[in-house]
């Protein structure tokens, strides 16, 4: 039987329109439009959309996970419990990276280590071969530790060696992920041949057309002259980029903006690319 709903019987299901925090300037980059006094008014969301499924993509080393561990410990030092299921790097590393972050954001890693949910896949192959053995372990720890936000590093360790798997995999999650109400971010990696404005750098078809939104980060190495009398910097230098590459649950800002890495390893999100270039030109002509 085909199963349809008058729209208005959605209303009460609708969920509403905030932000949740990712202790990064992105919080102001998302943003909804409010009628006052007759006028149309663009207000910052203060975060990714609440129960939004947010895919995080990039070549390797471009801060995807800096900003997954930033994000994780902005939330748990709110209270929020956050479900982080690692692929990549096991669960004791994680744990070092975390604190690591706290320590830096000067968060009491006491509320970190009270919530926050690790499902360690990175020693399983159960748990990355198998998602139905996944999707029952995070259901379980959701249910017992009422989690609110899951992590995944990386979605693509899921599907290493069945990229011809992957939107199935992918749409699996993304289907948990909304059932059960959850605000997540999927890291996904990009191959290094590929194009940072090409839709594989969106995490490919797999992703990109599944999920609510995704955020690219890029990495540029300095190496001509050109590059040096363009950005203004110098030889060697690295330049890092973020931009949101589109989210259907509200509106955003669209420019490619510069970032760095701090030296205590956080996200530090500095200017539009286009102003970053004209102050930088500004000062090497000084």
């Amino acid at each position: 039987m085909t199963k349809y709903y008058e729209l208005k019987e959605l209303e009460s299901k609708a969920p509403k329109l905030f932000g949740i925090p990712t202790g990064t300037k992105l919080d102001e980059m998302f943003f909804k439009v409010e009628e006052e006094d007759g006028k149309f008014v663009k207000k910052p969301l203060g975060g990714i959309p609440y129960l939004a499924v947010m895919n995080i993509t990039g070549v390797p080393d471009t801060g995807k996970s800096v900003f997954a561990e930033q994000f994780t410990v902005t939330q748990a030092a709110h209270g929020y419990k956050v479900l982080f299921v690692t692929v990549e790097s096991p669960a004791n590393f994680l744990y070092t990276a975390l604190k690591q972050k706290a320590q830096a954001m000067g968060v009491d890693f006491s509320k970190v280590e009270q919530n926050v949910v690790v499902i360690d896949a990175s020693e399983s192959d159960e748990l990355r071969e198998n998602t139905r053995a996944l999707i029952d372990t995070m259901a379980y720890a959701i249910r017992e530790k009422k989690c609110t936000n899951v992590v995944i590093d990386s979605v693509t360790g899921l599907y290493e060696h069945k990229e011809v798997l992957a939107r199935q995999i992918v749409r699996q999650i993304f289907n948990f992920l909304k059932k059960w109400r959850q605000t997540a971010i999927l890291i996904s990696q990009k191959r290094s041949s590929q194009a940072s404005e090409s839709a594989e750098a969106a995490g490919g078809l797999a992703v990109a057309h599944i999920v609510d939104g995704t955020i690219v980060m890029d990495k540029k190495i300095i190496e001509t002259r050109w590059d040096v009398n363009l950005y203004g910097l110098p030889i060697g230098s690295v330049l890092r980029t973020i931009r949101i590459d589109g989210c259907r649950l509200t509106g955003h800002d669209s420019r490619t903006w510069v970032f760095e890495i701090t030296e205590s390893g956080l996200i530090e999100i500095i200017a539009p690319l286009s102003e970053y270039i004209k102050k930088r030109g500004r000062l090497v002509e000084e």
